[in-house]
């Protein structure tokens, strides 16, 4: 692990405050940042929360979400400007906006969309208007305009530039009547991982993602599309998964590529991990998987 900044961005307004909010405090006291060459580059903190659904997008925190997309922006921003990799510890998956407006604001940039759900809603399918199981849909323009064109600049992400991967949400999905992916945006589920097996799925991936004009991807990490019995500090749990191997053989087939730009972490509920043993083994796999930077460096 080298030139690694560590950003603390401990939102719920996507969810709920319901533990995730201290994800970055459970990977820190596990020891993710206690190695050569990681800085840790800040704490943005989120306004209050409000948990009424906003009358006019259908979404909870819409406001909130798009003020705190911006500021977090700002902060990668500053990391990707010293020639750091940005590691962004959530906090829930609507975090992803902020990320993703820090490379807008670069450029063309594509997603590898790791995460057991695909989280393509719109408002009027989602039962509690989270932002979180939506933040795809959101980043390629799908949704109220608030966080579709943040800062006036339109989508974050073209369909084209996207990977969903590893998700295993399609039957649930369909009965709650989400919108479908998009046929230009790359769905790689958990059925065609286990078909290819997982590095190689992940090698597709960058391939699919390197393969055009954008000038690099960005890494999101929902540590639900771990298999469920090895992760159950979640709170959407859905049967399933990657393994912990399998998840390292994907971070690092990811991270080795030098237009892997950024990595985020989201979901994980350390209040479901009362004795701290899931949290050491995610911070172990997320070295494990950011080691490949080192290795592309060396």
């Amino acid at each position: 692990m080298q030139d690694i900044a560590i950003i603390e961005a401990p939102s719920v307004l996507g969810l709920w405050p319901s533990g995730v909010q201290d994800l970055p405090t459970a990977l820190l006291d596990a020891g993710l940042a206690d190695h050569p060459g990681v800085v840790r580059a800040g704490r943005v903190e989120p306004p209050a929360y409000d948990a009424r659904r906003d009358p006019d997008t259908g979404i909870l925190n819409p406001v909130g979400i798009a003020q705190y997309s911006v500021r977090l922006a700002d902060a990668v921003g500053g990391v990707l400007g010293t020639g750091h990799f940005p590691l962004v510890l959530g906090g829930d998956c609507s975090i992803l906006l902020g990320n993703l407006l820090a490379l807008r604001r670069r450029g063309r940039y594509g997603l590898l969309f790791l995460d057991g759900h695909t989280d393509f809603y719109q408002p009027s399918a989602d039962p509690a208007g989270e932002a979180a199981s939506m933040e795809l849909a959101l980043a390629t323009g799908r949704g109220p305009r608030l966080l579709t064109d943040l800062e006036g600049r339109g989508p974050l992400l073209r369909d084209e530039d996207a990977v969903a991967f590893g998700f295993r949400d399609s039957a649930e999905s369909a009965k709650d009547g989400m919108q479908p992916l998009p046929p230009q945006l790359h769905a790689i589920g958990i059925d065609d991982v286990r078909a290819a097996g997982a590095a190689a799925a992940a090698r597709h991936a960058v391939d699919r993602l390197t393969d055009g004009p954008s000038a690099g991807y960005w890494v999101h990490l929902d540590v639900d599309v771990l298999d469920d019995a090895i992760m159950p500090a979640v709170d959407y749990r859905i049967p399933g998964g990657l393994t912990w191997p399998e998840l390292e053989d994907v971070l690092r087939t990811a991270l080795a590529d030098e237009r892997a730009v950024g990595l985020d972490v989201t979901i994980f509920n350390p209040r479901r991990d009362p004795e701290g043993r899931i949290a050491a083994r995610l911070t172990e796999c997320l070295r494990r998987g950011l080691s490949a930077r080192a290795t592309r460096e060396s």
